[in-house]
């Protein structure tokens, strides 16, 4: 009995322990990232991504680089690259874009584009008509090996989060997919919609709960 009440003691003392711990929080609005075949499409063969500013993640980067993304329902302009290229273009967009479009794009993690909707996507030197890859991109925090081991995460992990608790409209984020690699840096990810209802930004952070 004692054996039990001491596991679920370290158990609380563990979440409590995480729920302490700031992460910092990164917001997307609607972007999309590009192969380097359908870039050269949208931008011409002599282009390459030029930076505007660097992401927290390693290598990655905003683009100077914008095109244009349009369904028959509608559409938007001077949607922003993500580089560096990509092995599928994967267009990102919130609920309230997708409406616009006309879409029912799933919530998936980056990469997963089977059985996605597809988009007209439109440069200055041409277009492309992409027949999948559109999503509402699961929230999720990145870590890496030393923060998930400081943390007690596990790749893949799904955790619950606490956002804007210093404000009047504190939000707790279900189904929060960790990924763990060493590719990364600690942070949590939200598209703007979902900063927008716990009134947070990029200068602020979440908790595991």
């Amino acid at each position: 009995m004692s054996s039990d009440s001491d596991k679920i003691a370290a158990e609380i003392g563990k979440r409590m322990d995480r729920a302490s711990k700031p992460i910092p929080i990164g917001v997307s609005n609607r972007h999309l990232h590009l192969t380097k075949e359908d870039f050269k499409t949208l931008f011409g063969q002599e282009a390459e991504p030029t930076v505007y500013r660097q992401l927290r993640q390693p290598g990655f980067f905003a683009c100077n680089e914008a095109v244009n993304i349009e369904t028959e329902k509608g559409a938007f302009k001077n949607v922003r690259m993500i580089g560096p290229y990509r092995t599928r273009t994967q267009i990102e967009v919130s609920m309230g874009d997708a409406v616009k479009l006309g879409l029912k794009p799933p919530v998936r993690a980056s990469g997963s584009l089977d059985n996605t909707p597809g988009i007209k996507i439109t440069g200055p030197k041409g277009t492309v008509t992409v027949q999948g890859g559109v999503i509402l991109s699961k929230r999720h925090i990145h870590f890496t090996p030393a923060d998930a081991r400081n943390f007690g995460i596990e790749d893949k992990q799904i955790v619950r989060v606490r956002c804007g608790e210093k404000g009047d409209r504190g939000v707790v984020f279900e189904q929060v997919l960790c990924r763990v690699s060493d590719k990364f840096a600690l942070e949590l990810h939200l598209d703007v919609e979902e900063a927008n209802a716990a009134m947070v930004g990029n200068s602020d952070f979440g908790y595991i709960v």
